[in-house]
């Protein structure tokens, strides 16, 4: 009978069973990844910023392989906008369409150096006027460079509020508003990590491993991946395959191995 009752949240459901759902999918995934954690290897707003402006079209890991380089030449967003920008393209080429990066980064050290003294700007509003910065960098920046609470849609997100039915939409704005009508703001930022570790460690996109999956029965897409247990265990990633994880410099609390430097074996 147990069984029976795994993924079958109803098709229709009213606004209050959702929320109540919704909010105990988090719960659950907070007892798996209390350790949830943005993936990106920063010191300080503007590192952050950059970075994740970098981590368009490569993974986390690239980027942070790629960072102590480049912050190491170029802390300041100051020196940043005064880099040669052939000498900056050799840093960032191994994060893939590294001509376009560079002229990104080049351009929002400039409006950081000329328009905000040299300073990340803590506002959205300010944020998204940037170079290159559109509503998900600025909340990865506000939420864990401020304490600003707010919802980051990635393509993990994504996927993962459409498989909860928390969200049909395939906008990433419209997607915000409709996770965020469900949670109490407190919990936007933690609730991104989650949503996201879990993506990438088990809920994949082509083939999720739903066998091994803790809020299976919570979730109305049970069924889409991989049900054998066995298989399905064969398919996490990161800390959860016994895997490295992302960071070079993880948090004290992550029970998984740091990842490599660039060029490491």
């Amino acid at each position: 009978m147990a069984e029976s009752k795994v993924g079958k949240a109803p098709k229709t459901e009213s606004q209050v069973a959702k929320v109540r759902r919704a909010r105990r999918i988090n719960r659950e995934l907070a007892e798996v990844y209390p350790y949830a954690h943005p993936e990106l290897d920063f010191e300080n707003p503007f590192q952050l910023l950059i970075a994740t402006v970098l981590s368009a079209q490569t993974t986390d890991l690239r980027v942070n392989q790629t960072t102590p380089a480049l912050f190491a030449k170029y802390p300041t967003a100051a020196d940043m906008a005064a880099a040669d920008p052939a000498d900056l393209e050799q840093i960032l080429r191994p994060t893939g369409f590294f001509r376009a990066k560079t002229r990104s980064v080049l351009g929002l050290s400039a409006a950081l150096r000329d328009e905000f003294g040299g300073e990340v700007p803590g506002r959205l509003a300010d944020l998204v006027k940037l170079p290159g910065v559109g509503r998900k960098t600025a909340n990865v920046v506000l939420g864990n460079a401020f304490g600003v609470p707010g919802i980051t849609v990635d393509t993990h997100f994504g996927r993962l509020s459409r498989r909860f039915g928390w969200t049909t939409s395939q906008d990433p704005e419209e997607v915000e508003r409709d996770v965020a009508a469900l949670f109490p703001k407190s919990d936007w930022t933690m609730l991104s990590h989650r949503v996201v570790f879990h993506g990438r460690r088990m809920c994949h996109a082509r083939k999720p491993a739903c066998g091994v999956c803790p809020i299976a029965a919570l979730c109305p897409s049970y069924g889409e991946g991989e049900m054998d247990p066995d298989k399905a265990k064969k398919l996490l990633k990161y800390e959860k395959g016994g895997f490295p994880g992302q960071r070079l410099n993880p948090p004290p609390d992550y029970p998984g191995q740091p990842a490599p430097p660039l060029g490491a074996s």
